[in-house]
């Protein structure tokens, strides 16, 4: 039986209820419900509640490339579930288009006719590089993280935040003849002492190893879907941020007695359904004031951005004839709305769209 978050009337989590009593409290006017960024369904209550006393919750993340995997998970249920598709490819070839463009406008500016003491360049003035620097692509991936993570903590009383910690030689596995150990290392492995930081800010934090999440995942019965890790289902890498976040109800380790000693299991945890959501950015373009190809007449049209010219924004829940989806773009007289695929579904007349909910910078399916 799936559990409902519950929020106090001043905003701190509770402890999540049954489905049976969120009814009740529905139908009795003793709470509201409400809907998260996260995509999650909670209740707030009207009315002071008899106790605060809560239990040990842990949310358990699997960090990825391409995609990454949460779980929230207590002693008796699992709470919530979430396939992220990270920002890593988009904006890595925003980077590079970025790049060239700078390039061309540095080419046109400068005359090379002229010797190189009396050209355009701009002279060094600092060193820009004396911090430790996170590239953009790796900082958008943790950053989607922090952020479920900060909806999931303002609806479950988190006590706890553990986070898979990656040590892969991917040059050890690639199966090249010359591979040596210690060579090679995994895009997934940047920013993790920055993001374990990040993660203090709401939590106490442990850190795992893989090999734990799978003995775990292995101990509790989960399957994983190693064919195809690009789709979006609990098989794939939310199942381990199940197994991450379980690994706080239970621990493998080793004893002893006066004649004998061992190793096993101790303590225990109970995985049960849950809300399961595909979470990811909106693959809308930020605003351009120079294009690849100039315009002819020296006349920019406009590109990117999350205006239109008929009151949304692009990321915009919206309802249509063609069904519920989000604003993704727009002409003279007509919205384009699209699934949560960034699939549209159609282009509709403006006056013809109402508004479900603002833009939450999330598309949550």
């Amino acid at each position: 039986m799936q559990r409902i978050p519950v929020q106090n009337p001043n905003g701190s989590p509770a402890m999540p209820t049954k489905s049976s009593r969120a009814r009740k409290w529905l139908e009795s006017g003793k709470a509201i419900g409400k809907w998260s960024d996260c995509g999650q369904f909670y209740l707030q209550l009207t009315t002071e509640p008899s106790g605060y006393a809560t239990q040990d919750i842990v949310i358990g993340i699997d960090p990825g490339k391409l995609y990454s995997g949460i779980g929230v998970q207590s002693a008796k249920f699992t709470h919530y579930t979430a396939h992220l598709i990270l920002p890593f490819q988009t904006v890595r070839d925003r980077m590079d288009v970025r790049r060239l463009m700078r390039r061309g406008r540095r080419g046109r500016r400068i005359d090379r006719k002229t010797s190189f003491a009396k050209r355009a360049h701009r002279q060094k003035r600092f060193s820009n590089r004396r911090t430790s620097r996170l590239a953009p692509s790796i900082r958008a991936n943790r950053q989607l993280e922090l952020r479920i993570v900060a909806e999931l903590n303002q609806l479950y009383p988190v006590t706890e935040i553990r986070y898979e910690y990656v040590r892969a030689d991917v040059d050890l596995t690639s199966g090249r003849k010359r591979a040596r150990s210690g060579k090679g290392f995994s895009a997934v492995m940047v920013g993790q002492r920055w993001m374990l930081q990040q993660l203090k800010r709401f939590a106490p934090v442990v850190a795992i190893e893989g090999w734990q999440t799978a003995s775990i995942r292995r101990y509790l019965g989960l399957e994983k879907n190693k064919t195809d890790k690009s789709k979006p289902e609990f098989a794939t890498h939310a199942v381990d941020g199940v197994a991450i976040a379980a690994s706080g109800f239970i621990q493998y380790r080793e004893w002893h007695g006066a004649n004998e000693r061992g190793s096993n299991w101790f303590g225990s945890v109970e995985i049960t359904s849950a809300t399961f959501k595909v979470v990811r950015r909106p693959p809308y373009s930020r605003r351009q004031l120079h294009l690849m190809i100039p315009a002819k007449g020296a006349v920019r049209r406009k590109y990117g951005g999350t205006t239109t010219r008929h009151g949304f924004r692009k990321g915009d829940l919206v309802n249509s004839p063609k069904g519920i989806g989000y604003v993704s773009g727009d002409t003279h007289k007509q919205i384009s709305v699209s699934d949560s695929n960034w699939k549209r579904l159609g282009q509709i007349t403006a006056s013809k769209v109402t508004l479900l909910r603002r833009s939450t910078g999330l598309v949550v399916a």
